[in-house]
């Protein structure tokens, strides 16, 4: 029999044996068990998640392989854990994931225990919910033992987090050289900035002429986020002015990272459950200056909420698309920010532009590339292409030509495979009708249930299979001239059709550039203009807009054709 192993540390060590506090030592052990048990551990079937909490299981990427591999049909019939656990530290979802695993077919075993998981009778299924509730209580045990060293750890002014621009962290240790606990010291270079950025705007300077004042003089900036341009923000900015442990005050507890089923949900604690500790040797900034940045900051909201009525304007968060072409599918060829759509006069109206956001955000000083191009302009440049190197009237034609190859088949080949699947429909519902008398009379649960699971699989793509067949009859017949004028007629006028529908022409643009398009601002002779670049496939295009509705590919048919 062939074996799989999953195991899995959690994040955090306390609570748990020390079996469990290494996903290497549990796959070895793992492997040694297996003979035991009369099956080999093969090495592609092997799920491991490090570092990550038991109450986690939509963003484990072993423990989703795992359960991938069940369906349609395990390729292994054992697997071997260090202990339950391992598997999660929340009831309702452990007890979920073992019953997929053990209908599937599938044997699991503890090696520390050296027994099996069943769930064959009602006393299984409540020795499994007693297993699982102990191992939820356990990690919310760890959960308030974690909470309590880190509340102590605040109240004495240490560091609970990790470092904070205008601060650095020290380290103080044991004789014997073991970590006591680490501590903030005032960084005096990083400090003089957080100073001016206060007094600027105390004295009404906005947050973006700040960060590029910044930027400009090549102050140091708070390390930037994985992926992310360097330098000083709006956000970034932002965030300085509304830090309470600028003015010596640590504020602890103010969000928790994990909702009450364990998941990653990072949500804001209500205001009396903050903890605020009182650190007057990491004050950078007076509490004259503090409270001068902020009146004029309530000043300035003030100000803009007079002039809008008392609605506050910006982008929601509402998941509506763009109303431009290009936003969220370009970006800037030389720090590789994202284009973005703005206003601003043009003659003697407002005219829309692309920008780089880096440089509008953060400065010449960081993006250099402050070149705007009308927006016009450049959906039409894009579209243009597209219709000229992509959407040639011979590539389609030529999809359809080989979609026509592969649905025309002879009517007695058809006809013949239309039986064929008749008769293993019939058969296959006639073994489903056997195996669930069999279950209702008391037969061996997991082999019953493995059965009638590969069954129905199996009916379902003989189905798939009868219908795919009724499409070539559809097809049959089809007209590949009429289909190759009504093409053309519409790639004729593809462009002023999209452009009066964006959310469409965006839709269409996501499936024919699946990576954003790189924008680089090029000057020749004095000109300056945008020389965009990317990757065009035609498969999802043809596949759910090219071809017409009565030819419908079938089960497995992918056209691939790449310009």
């Amino acid at each position: 029999m062939i074996a799989a192993v999953y195991a899995r540390k959690s994040t955090e060590q306390s609570g748990i044996s020390e079996e469990a506090k290494s996903v290497t030592r549990q796959i070895e052990h793992a492997k040694m068990y297996a003979p035991r048990r009369g099956c080999t551990v093969a090495d592609e079937y092997v799920y491991s998640d490090d570092g990550i909490s038991g109450a986690e299981f939509g963003k484990r990427p072993g423990f989703l392989r795992l359960m991938n591999a069940l369906k349609p049909r395990p390729p292994f019939q054992v697997l071997i854990m260090s202990e339950e656990s391992r598997l999660g530290r929340e009831a309702i979802e452990t007890a979920y994931a073992l019953k997929q695993i053990i209908t599937a077919g599938v044997r699991v075993f503890y090696y520390l225990e050296d027994r099996e998981r069943t769930l064959e009778s009602p006393t299984d299924k409540l020795m499994l919910s007693v297993s699982t509730f102990a191992d939820e209580l356990e990690r919310e045990k760890g959960r308030q033992r974690t909470t309590d060293a880190m509340r102590q750890r605040a109240m004495a002014g240490h560091v609970t987090g990790g470092r904070i621009f205008g601060y650095d962290n020290r380290e103080e240790r044991s004789t014997e050289g073991k970590r006591l606990w680490v501590h903030r010291v005032v960084n005096e270079g990083e400090a003089a900035v957080v100073r001016r950025i206060f007094e600027q705007c105390a004295r009404g300077i906005g947050l973006r002429r700040i960060a590029h004042d910044l930027n400009a003089r090549g102050l140091p900036s708070p390390r930037p986020s994985k992926g992310g341009p360097r330098g000083w923000s709006p956000s970034t900015v932002r965030d300085v002015l509304h830090r309470d442990l600028y003015r010596g005050v640590i504020v602890w507890n103010r969000t928790q990272k994990r909702d009450s089923w364990g998941q990653k949900r990072p949500q804001r604690r209500p205001e009396q459950e903050w903890l605020r500790i009182e650190a007057p040797n990491l004050r950078v900034v007076s509490d004259d200056l503090w409270q001068a940045a902020h009146d004029r900051l309530r000043g300035s909201r003030d100000t803009y909420l007079r002039a809008t009525g008392g609605r506050l304007w910006g982008k929601p968060s509402n998941g509506i698309a763009s109303k431009y072409l290009l936003t969220g599918m370009a970006t800037c060829g030389r720090c590789g920010g994202a284009l973005t759509a703005r206003s601003r006069s043009h003659g003697r109206h407002r005219g829309f532009f692309y920008h780089c956001l880096t440089n509008v955000q953060r400065g010449r000083a960081v993006c250099d590339n402050d070149l705007a191009v009308p927006l016009k302009d450049a959906d039409e440049a894009v579209l243009a292409t597209l219709e000229v190197d992509v959407l040639r009237p011979e590539v389609l034609t030529a999809a359809l030509q080989e979609a026509i190859v592969r649905l025309d088949r002879p009517a007695g080949d058809v006809e013949a495979e239309r039986e064929r699947l008749r008769e293993i429909v019939t058969r296959l519902q006639a073994e489903l009708t056997r195996l669930t008398e069999a279950l209702v009379s008391g037969g061996h649960l997991p082999s019953i249930v493995a059965a009638i699971t590969e069954r129905e699989a199996q009916r379902s793509r003989a189905q798939q299979e009868f219908a795919a067949l009724d499409q070539v009859e559809q097809a049959r017949g089809f007209d590949l001239r009429r289909a190759e004028q009504d093409l053309r007629a519409k790639l004729a006028d593809w462009r002023g059709l999209l452009s009066r529908n964006v959310a469409q022409a965006r839709q269409a643009l996501r499936s024919l550039v699946p990576e954003r398009l790189t924008f680089t601002p090029k000057n020749e002779g004095g000109e300056r203009f945008y020389m965009f670049e990317g990757m065009a496939v035609l498969d999802r295009f043809l596949a759910g807009i090219a071809l017409p509705k009565a030819l419908v590919a079938p089960t497995g048919f992918e056209p691939v054709f790449q310009p």
